[in-house]
């Protein structure tokens, strides 16, 4: 079936079919011939070419989507804001999981690129990145979601992480404690930067307060596990521990059992990005909550708005994040820690 066979069905013209049946000009035709003709498609099955709209318009209406680790709790909410903003303008998100390493990562945006992608929205960035810093020069359209590049000045989507981290230390010192770690992410991290930053401005707010920063070689729980492993092992234990993100935290808890302590009559624990399995752990997870869907969707309008303007421009949002107290963190039991 073609165009022309649904022109013929619903009486109307071909460009008044090509128009109804395009998310981005249907608001162009009458609602009545509109849905006259998305009758005469359906009942005639017929499927819009979407390569030979692509060579018609210069676009594919897709974008690219590259992710981490799709494994990650923290990024399929992101997708889904991603795709709930895309569908309704008719464009499709490709998505692509690079396990974090950056042959795969090069691999999925060049196999992205060749499928004529419209844009990016890339939440793989690191402070020096090639790769995005290529794609800049080239003049691809990209968003950065959740952690941007200071290499490039494009647009950039996270949550309010310095807000976030503030506040759980607040809360911490609020509860009595003196000796607090922070488990940072890999320093080439925008997120680590920004979060270890914030998180010895805040303790250094707050007279006789102590924070350490210890990196970790990557957000996920075998690192917190190590990492905390080693602080224990050392007789280096804080009274509590905010760590860079949940899955960090889960280590954590993982590591204060292996060496029969209790979380939190021995060590606090705070996580940040507020997973929804946090609430079912044992205990259940103090965290900042991010707003991860909302995140995706302002990653997407922003692209959406770059490429309908052929404009690429540095915008960073930085949306809000919450501070979820939960039982993992109660005042420290060691009366020689507390002022």
């Amino acid at each position: 079936m073609t165009i022309a066979d649904v022109a013929a069905r619903a009486g109307v013209h071909k460009a008044t079919v090509s128009r109804a049946l395009n998310k981005m000009t249907e608001h162009q035709v009458n609602q009545a011939t509109a849905r006259r003709v998305r009758k005469a498609a359906q009942e005639l099955g017929y499927v819009a070419n979407a390569v030979a709209r692509g060579l018609r318009t210069n676009s594919s209406m897709t974008i690219g989507v590259i992710i981490p680790d799709l494994t990650n709790p923290l990024f399929p909410p992101m997708v889904r804001g991603i795709e709930h903003y895309l569908a309704p303008h008719g464009y499709t998100a490709l998505i692509a999981n690079t396990d974090g390493d950056d042959d795969l990562e090069r691999a999925a945006f060049d196999s992205l690129s060749g499928r004529r992608v419209d844009g990016f929205i890339i939440a793989t960035g690191r402070m020096h990145h090639e790769l995005i810093a290529d794609a800049y020069r080239r003049g691809v359209h990209v968003v950065m979601l959740n952690r941007g590049t200071t290499d490039v000045p494009y647009s950039l989507v996270t949550g309010s992480d310095a807000a976030g981290v503030t506040a759980a230390v607040d809360h911490l010192v609020g509860l009595g404690h003196r000796d607090l770690v922070h488990l940072a992410g890999p320093k080439d991290f925008t997120t680590s930067t920004v979060r270890s930053g914030a998180f010895l401005a805040a303790v250094g707010r707050h007279a006789g307060v102590t924070g350490r920063l210890v990196p970790t070689p990557a957000l996920t729980i075998d690192a917190g596990l190590a990492c905390m492993d080693e602080l224990l092992r050392h007789g280096d234990a804080p009274t509590a521990v905010v760590a860079g993100n949940d899955m960090l935290a889960v280590g954590v808890l993982r590591a204060l059992r292996q060496h029969g302590l209790r979380c939190p009559d021995d060590v606090s624990v705070v996580g940040f990005n507020g997973m929804d399995s946090t609430e079912d752990l044992n205990p259940p997870l103090t965290t900042v909550q991010v707003p991860h869907f909302e995140m995706g969707t302002e990653a997407a309008r922003l692209l959406l708005d770059d490429i309908a303007s052929d404009e690429q421009r540095s915008v960073t949002v930085s949306l809000p994040a919450t501070l979820i107290i939960r039982e993992s963190t109660a005042a420290p039991r060691r009366a020689a820690l507390v002022a």
